[in-house]
């Protein structure tokens, strides 16, 4: 299929530029793909929309503050971007940087006292790898001097109110640069009213990277190679989600990258494995999902590889006819923006 095919027209004025005042006051747009339905509900609703018995799969990563400002040497500014650490014992990072003349082998950069980084090698797609000298312990450093990464179509700086709101309730395993942000609107009412409900909960890991947010940059979609990301599935989960899928329970998968986990991970008999890896699974339609009866996700940008999963999963027609009634109605899109359930 073409990148083309999945556009559409959104107003600037609806990119959701701050967090709701609360997390669980966002509107949600319900679809029904079997009797292609569109209905406006709000999140407080979403208890009461999903069936006795479900089973809630979540993303338990955590976003740190990976994006670090400082200078070169030779005194120009830089913007390291860290994405993830390849080798513990000298502290080396993968990251991508954005500066006025791009970092050299051997560049230098000077982010605080006693904390700076060396770029040790440029890899074939231009990410640099990094390595840190810091006293005292890196992570809490970090968290001093580092800045959460927000997405580009929110055009301020990050705050301190970001750093609790860009982040689920749930988050637990550090290592992701960007939100599972479905999971932003739930609270741990949410939860206790799901329970109430009979409705159970499971999570696994994948760690966000900023392929994310990379546009595609090719027409033809079979040409787009998905960015890598750090995946596990806990022994639990797998268990929880093999009995309910025996018991003719619905899989319910908070966020597309909860999506991306499980159809990765699923066996060709329809289990799934635990265990640990990387996965570059672009779901585009006509994928055929196995594991995943229904979807909770927010809205997701024009011609993007989440767009095209949402159409994989409803249909592409569904889809962009839900979008557009969303856009008609002035629902708050994006990462900090309103959401919909697809079943």
């Amino acid at each position: 299929m073409l990148l083309s095919d999945f556009d559409f027209l959104l107003p600037e004025d609806l990119i959701a530029q701050e967090p709701a005042v609360q997390r669980s006051s966002s509107r949600l747009l319900h679809l029904v793909r079997t009797e292609r339905r569109i209905a406006h509900e709000q999140f407080a609703d979403l208890p009461a929309l999903l069936r006795d018995g479900d089973l809630l799969v979540r993303n338990e990563t955590r976003v740190f503050p990976a994006r670090l400002l400082g200078q070169k040497q030779s005194g120009g500014r830089i913007e390291v971007l860290l994405i993830r650490q390849v080798d513990v014992a000298t502290n080396t990072w993968r990251c991508l940087t954005k500066s006025s003349k791009s970092a050299r082998v051997g560049c230098e950069i000077i982010f605080a006292e006693n904390f700076s980084g060396e770029v040790t090698a440029v890899e074939e797609d231009g990410d640099r790898l990094v390595r840190f000298h810091c006293v005292g312990d890196f992570f809490e450093k970090l968290d001093q001097i580092g800045h959460i990464p927000l997405p580009p179509y929110i055009k301020r700086n990050d705050c301190e109110l970001d750093r609790e709101r860009y982040q689920t309730v749930f988050a637990n395993n550090v290592g992701a640069v960007a939100a599972p942000t479905a999971g932003l609107h739930f609270s741990e009412e949410t939860f206790d009213l799901m329970a109430k409900r009979n409705i159970d909960v499971c999570g696994l890991t994948l760690h966000v990277g900023p392929g994310t947010f990379l546009p595609v940059r090719v027409e033809n979609l079979q040409d787009h190679r998905m960015h890598s990301e750090v995946y596990e599935v806990p022994q639990s989960t797998a268990e929880k989600i093999n009995l309910a899928r025996a018991e003719g329970r619905r899989i319910v998968a908070l966020g597309t990258t909860v999506t991306r986990t499980l159809e990765y991970a699923v066996d060709a008999e329809g289990r799934l494995n635990p265990g640990s890896g990387e996965t570059d699974l672009f779901i585009q339609p006509g994928f055929q999902f196995r594991l995943v009866d229904a979807l909770f996700t927010n809205f997701h940008l024009p011609k993007s590889t989440l767009l095209v999963l949402v159409s994989a999963f409803a249909g592409r027609e569904f889809i962009l006819e839900a979008y557009c009634e969303a856009v008609a109605q002035r629902y708050r899109f994006f990462s900090y923006g309103d959401c919909m359930l697809i079943e």
